[in-house]
């Protein structure tokens, strides 16, 4: 995905199939007749994808909210559907002042580890070049939901004991810094695109980022008070599950605007029956990780949880995201349902290891989205195991540590729990003031 794989190459095949249709005229001729017969739609279909594409992952947000809300208790819902607005909103702050141009700009210039630190600026009115083959600040637009998108992920994990500002401090540095440079590595150009890792729409760099980051902080804050008292597990029921399937379906349809977008060209049939392809494999991954989990929910449990069944779903989204494109059907089958056993078997191994992860998005995003890297080579032919598994290391060796780092750090100075008389009213009341179901 991204300025590696640049749309203007669709541009570039049109021209030359152009050019080989013409008669055989002089070559001041022909080029003339070339430059008269091909019009302006490359650039821009190229640019209605990256914009409709790119409002649909933006309704992703709302699905992470409304998601959230659903699996959080009652007296936390406010807080939870505060965090995903305050998200989306300093995310594409920070992607303006210094998280694009870190992510994209001058990467070469420095050793492909990251680009430069300065805000991004939008072409003037009326003067957006079409040399790239599409506008640059709809480019801009993609790619800043994507940055929001791995936010989120933290935010479900972390739910119900963490404070408002050391959280949005943390989203701050993940979304203007940290995400931006493991980003560079791949999409900007870097140094593990030169090594031929290949992550199509991001399970590594989206989801394994955000989840990567969520783990570090569900260790660093603990768990909830109670949740792992009395030598068991003791479960916090959802307050909205209703809510929770009505998030599921909003990122179910984001997940194609986050898939079909990385095609990034719709300025060749070509192109566009490769994004309906990537529509069709990214559905039906999510339908087989669903259907797994279901089945061997009664198998093993003989009670089928719809939460498991949510996070099966959006699982096998997560894992077919890394190459949504070269998949036969069976093949995408087969990663979402393997993605849908991760779920199954990650839940409760979180809960051995007495990680609190409210929404269950470490199994989803950190561990789908290793699966889903690594499986590439299955159907795209131009990769390598090794590789994948180079890429994998390199990005949740730097997110991990990096994000322990910065949550230890506002642990120290600000402190990033509530303390538990609030935690026991809830975060509504205790940090915000806003009840969600007041009349209970």
């Amino acid at each position: 995905m991204k300025l590696i794989k640049l749309p203007q190459l669709a541009g570039a095949a049109l021209l030359a199939s152009v050019a080989m249709a013409l008669p055989a005229l002089g070559q001041e001729e022909a080029a003339a007749e070339v430059v008269e017969m091909v019009p302006d739609y490359v650039p821009i279909f190229n640019t209605v994808l990256f914009l409709v594409m790119g409002f649909l992952v933006m309704w992703m947000a709302a699905g992470f909210a409304m998601l959230e809300m659903g699996l959080v208790r009652s007296k936390n819902a406010s807080m939870q559907g505060l965090k995903n607005v305050a998200i989306y909103a300093f995310a594409g702050l920070m992607f303006w002042l210094v998280g694009y141009s870190l992510m994209y700009v001058g990467v070469s210039d420095h050793g492909g580890w990251f680009g430069t630190f300065a805000p991004y600026n939008f072409p003037e009115p009326g003067a957006d070049p079409s040399e790239a083959g599409y506008s640059v600040a709809s480019d801009w637009f993609f790619q800043m939901v994507f940055c929001a998108t791995a936010a989120s992920i933290v935010s479900g994990t972390v739910a119900e004991r963490v404070k408002l500002w050391p959280f949005m401090i943390f989203t701050i540095i993940l979304t203007g810094i940290m995400y931006p440079i493991t980003g560079s590595w791949q999409w900007g150009g870097g140094w593990l695109s030169e090594m031929g890792f290949s992550d199509f729409a991001g399970s590594t760099l989206v989801h394994s980022v955000g989840g990567w980051a969520a783990i570090a902080g569900a260790l660093i804050i603990g768990a909830r008070k109670g949740k792992f008292e009395g030598g068991k597990v003791n479960p916090m029921p959802a307050s909205n599950v209703p809510l929770a399937v009505l998030g599921t379906f909003i990122l179910w349809l984001g997940w194609f605007g986050f898939n079909g977008g990385s095609q990034l060209a719709l300025g060749t049939i070509a192109d566009a029956g490769d994004v309906s392809r990537i529509f069709a494999n990214t559905n039906i991954a999510a339908a087989a990780g669903a259907a797994t989990v279901m089945i061997l929910l009664q198998i093993i449990y003989k009670k089928v949880d719809v939460t498991m069944v949510l996070n099966g779903a959006l699982a096998g989204l997560v894992g077919i995201t890394a190459e949504p494109l070269f998949p036969s059907v069976p093949v995408a089958i087969f990663v979402g349902a393997v993605a849908g056993v991760i779920v199954v078997v990650g839940v409760p191994l979180l809960d051995k290891l007495k990680i609190d992860d409210v929404v269950g998005a470490i199994p989803v995003h950190l561990l789908a989205g290793i699966w889903g890297t690594f499986i590439v080579p299955l159907s795209n032919p131009g990769t390598s195991y090794v590789t994948q598994l180079i890429g994998i290391v390199a990005i949740g060796a730097f997110t991990l540590v990096v994000s322990a780092v910065v949550w230890f750090v506002l642990k120290l100075t600000m402190g990033v729990r509530v303390n538990e008389d609030d935690e026991a009213i809830g975060l509504d009341k205790a940090e915000i003031g806003v009840e969600a179901y007041p009349e209970f």
